[in-house]
């Protein structure tokens, strides 16, 4: 085990991806750094990330901005699906084909993102290092806003992530 995977082991999990998720928008995808998302909880069944309510991320409406939501929703099953990449050991190339959003309430205040087919993504990764072939699965994503809402989802989107073991 290296220097560096010895010292990221020591960092709470939460904060361990939020940098991860920031360091790849920093240096690969700006919009992600754009929206500033933050890790809540990462555990065996689900992810929530969370964006904060502010003038980066709002519409001429005075609530969250459609792309910042969907950009949100993608990260959320995106770095679930990462982190079990990661823990296989294997390159697997990862692409979203496909995605649908479902907009019931606007958002005005802070947003959290809950995916929880982790279990599933966890044996779809497996799958796909075994066989070595391209395959898809969906997952769902709920958007929540405690603040205005308690736990009623205030979107619903349908992330369909394709993976490949190269």
């Amino acid at each position: 085990m290296s220097f560096i995977q010895k010292v990221l082991l020591r960092i709470p999990t939460p904060l361990r991806y939020t940098v991860m998720l920031q360091g790849l928008g920093l240096f690969k995808i700006p919009l992600i750094f754009a929206i500033r998302p933050k890790i809540v909880c990462m555990d065996d069944k689900q992810c929530v990330l969370k964006i904060g309510f502010r003038r980066r991320v709002k519409n001429h409406l005075n609530s969250i901005y459609f792309g910042a939501l969907a950009i949100a929703a993608e990260c959320t099953g995106g770095i679930a699906v990462m982190k079990e990449i990661m823990d296989s050991g294997e390159r697997v190339s990862l692409v979203f084909s496909h995605f649908e959003a479902k907009f019931l309430k606007r958002v005005e205040g802070d947003a959290y993102f809950t995916c929880s087919n982790i279990s599933e993504l966890k044996a779809f990764v497996s799958r796909v290092v075994a066989s070595g072939e391209r395959e898809e699965l969906p997952f769902e994503v709920v958007a929540t806003c405690p603040d205005k809402f308690g736990d009623e989802p205030v979107a619903l989107f349908s992330v369909t992530v394709s993976l490949k073991r190269y």
